[in-house]
């Protein structure tokens, strides 16, 4: 039996957009889907690799990473219950801890490879900052941190218009969500001592049917929908982020950053 998830107990209408989503069925979680993921991992050449994940969710990332064979898996996952459902996933195939992504008490120079998606947008700047610090501190030298969250477009996107979706998105998904531009990420990235080896965009589409499709499959489409119907309140709250993202869809992409530690 599976490990409840978090916020289980919570009531839909002020639940954690992402927990909703997954409470009602959805296992991928990312604003590019499993498509951006994979080229994602492909670019951080995790074959052979000590890979460190933080914020493995449900473990569907974890599956990916370790469908590449790395030498060693740990997840670093802050609530207790999404780290023992990530424990479940991966099995014996690795290790999952429930800590800080900006405090992993993780040795320094440990890791090859770090992983991190769908988390540093939610947080503060100076927390984002102090998050790529620690995959920094983690990483041995020529280590790469792969990173998978939602930007805003263009770069000189009007300030007011920021502030704006970025209301509408705490509204909607009931989180302070901040994402950046690719220019504030990968600034904020060379900031942290990174050196930017790839940046890759996908449309921002979590809850357009055909996404909903490629990720989850026919069967698991159904079951969604099936949950959706059953819970009006839920329903609302779908609906609600769905003309959200709608609304400002020319603004919103996923983006995906490559950065590499350098050698010295």
């Amino acid at each position: 039996m599976n490990t409840p998830l978090p916020f289980d107990h919570r009531d839909s209408a002020h639940i954690p957009g992402h927990w909703l989503l997954a409470r009602l069925g959805k296992r991928v979680l990312r604003p590019g889907g499993i498509e951006l993921t994979e080229r994602m991992l492909d670019a951080a050449h995790l074959p052979g690799a000590d890979v460190v994940e933080l914020a493995p969710g449900l473990g569907k990332t974890a599956t990916a990473i370790l469908g590449r064979v790395p030498a060693s898996y740990r997840g670093v996952e802050a609530d207790a219950a999404a780290a023992a459902r990530s424990a479940e996933v991966i099995g014996t195939a690795g290790t999952v801890t429930t800590g800080d992504a900006a405090d992993t008490g993780l040795a320094a120079s440990s890791a090859d490879a770090v992983v991190g998606e769908a988390m540093l947008t939610m947080q503060t700047d100076p927390h984002k900052s102090a998050i790529i610090a620690e995959a920094f501190r983690v990483l041995r030298p020529g280590g790469r941190y792969a990173i998978h969250e939602l930007a805003l477009t263009p770069d000189d996107l009007d300030g007011g218009i920021k502030t704006e979706i970025r209301k509408a998105l705490a509204r909607s998904i009931k989180v302070n969500a901040r994402p950046l531009t690719r220019a504030e990420w990968t600034d904020l990235l060379t900031a942290g001592g990174f050196e930017i080896e790839t940046v890759t965009f996908a449309p921002m589409a979590l809850l357009r049917p055909r996404r909903v499709i490629a990720d989850e499959g026919l069967l698991g489409t159904a079951r969604i929908v099936r949950n959706v119907l059953r819970d009006r309140s839920a329903r609302q709250r779908v609906l609600a982020m769905r003309a959200t993202f709608n609304t400002h869809r020319r603004a919103l992409v996923a983006i995906a950053v490559v950065a590499r530690k350098p050698n010295a």
